[in-house]
């Protein structure tokens, strides 16, 4: 995986619509009605809401379509505060900020794909099905939600590709039958979004190489924490990283800025080159060949696995 420089640039918010309960979309627009940038499915955005208030979400909308970037929201009481600024503070017009788009979730070629999403997991599998679509490739959607009227996408999916969605509202059905699902979908290429529970239970049930997840909230780390050394190679700099810090606050701390997001491992932005030393890999982003390559690594999480490190800042 290469490092390169996100984009940003200035956006308008052009509507905020109701996609379900709990669910508003948003479309953006340049404010010049220039192209946006291109973009694949599985790609997300970062949106700067505040000074402090940075937040990442799919991109939901037709890749085709340059005029606009489309973004669903689900409204979550118990968190860090970007949701509730979405949908209570930010009305029609207003001027946003835009990084990205960035994709840690491509969807990659294959004849066949089981997607499974839970929720707000939704966002990024709409476009991969459009593709797969496109492709003429054979898929199901598995996709559950707490109730039908939470489940965006929900009837606009079903009329549009019919039996091959497959709706599980919680208050009516129960949990996903995971076991079911893969059984009936033997060879294909599995594509997961939503809450941690069923990514963890789907990683469970798939083999290796055969399943493709993206996490918007990361894995309990319980793994123990060393000290250890990094070297800031373009900035002439040695610093140590204790037990209880990360390698992005003592490196900010040192005074070398780094983009960053979500500070958890999930959305991709502290991705840092590798020049020397083995990283110890604890994000939700990077996959197992890219791990074992150990040319990059998201420094708000990752450590090292040895005493030192050599990274490109």
């Amino acid at each position: 995986m290469s490092v390169s420089p996100d984009l940003e640039l200035d956006v308008v918010l052009a509507a905020k619509e109701r996609l379900a309960d709990g669910v508003v979309r948003l479309t953006l627009r340049a404010p010049d009605g220039a192209a946006l940038p291109s973009w694949e499915p599985g790609a997300h955005v970062d949106l700067v809401l505040g000074p402090d208030l940075v937040r990442q979400y799919s991109l939901c909308g037709d890749p085709a379509d340059r005029s606009v970037l489309q973004v669903a929201v689900l409204r979550e009481p118990d968190g860090r505060g970007g949701s509730a600024h979405v949908h209570e503070r930010l009305t029609d017009g207003e001027t946003l900020r835009v990084r990205g788009p960035r994709n840690h979730f491509a969807l990659g070629p294959a004849s066949h794909y089981l997607f499974v999403a839970g929720g707000i997991g939704i966002t990024p599998i709409v476009p991969m099905i459009a593709a797969a679509e496109a492709a003429g490739a054979r898929w199901r959607l598995l996709y559950g939600g707490r109730t039908r009227a939470s489940m965006a996408f929900a009837a606009e999916l079903r009329d549009r590709y019919g039996d091959r969605v497959e709706l599980v509202p919680q208050d009516e059905r129960g949990l996903l039958d995971l076991d079911a699902a893969l059984a009936a979908e033997p060879g294909a290429a599995v594509y997961c979004c939503g809450p941690e529970p069923l990514l963890a239970a789907m990683e469970e049930r798939c083999a290796p190489g055969t399943l493709h997840v993206e996490r918007f909230t990361a894995k309990p780390d319980t793994e123990a924490k060393t000290a250890f050394e990094v070297e800031l190679a373009q900035s002439g700099r040695t610093v140590v990283v204790p037990a209880d810090r990360s390698v992005l606050e003592v490196v900010e701390e040192s005074g070398v800025q780094v983009l960053s997001s979500c500070r958890e491992g999930t959305c991709g932005t502290c991705e840092t080159g590798v020049l020397s030393g083995v990283p110890d890999h604890r994000d939700a982003v990077l996959t197992p060949a890219e791990r074992e390559v150990g040319d990059v690594m998201m420094i708000c999480v990752s450590r090292c696995a040895g005493p030192r490190l050599v990274l490109d800042l």
